[in-house]
């Protein structure tokens, strides 16, 4: 199931992060892991944050999407299921048809 991972890291916890490298590994390994379709970081709220856009095969990935997030960067996290436009369509044609 395609899913949005969005996240904001706290101003203080960001700016450590950012001194000591550990924004730059925590973001590389969920990066490695997901292998997402789609990623963009910025600002969000005056805070550090992201959207990150993959495919989640199994429940299980909740715990090593979100753990690294929250303890190495007290990030505050929402993970969505999204579909695209395709997605959409199909499920527009299925409600059209009853």
């Amino acid at each position: 199931m395609r899913m949005m991972l969005r996240f904001t890291v706290p101003v203080e916890r960001g700016n450590a992060a950012i001194s000591d490298g550990m924004i730059a590994k925590t973001l590389e390994l969920i990066m490695s892991r997901l292998k997402p379709e789609a990623a963009y970081f910025g600002a969000t709220d005056g805070k550090r944050g992201g959207m990150v856009f993959f495919d989640m095969a199994e429940p299980s990935q909740i715990v090593e999407v979100v753990e690294p997030l929250s303890l190495n960067l007290n990030a505050t996290i929402e993970l969505a299921p999204v579909m695209n436009i395709d997605d959409l369509r199909k499920g527009l044609a299925k409600i059209a048809g009853k």
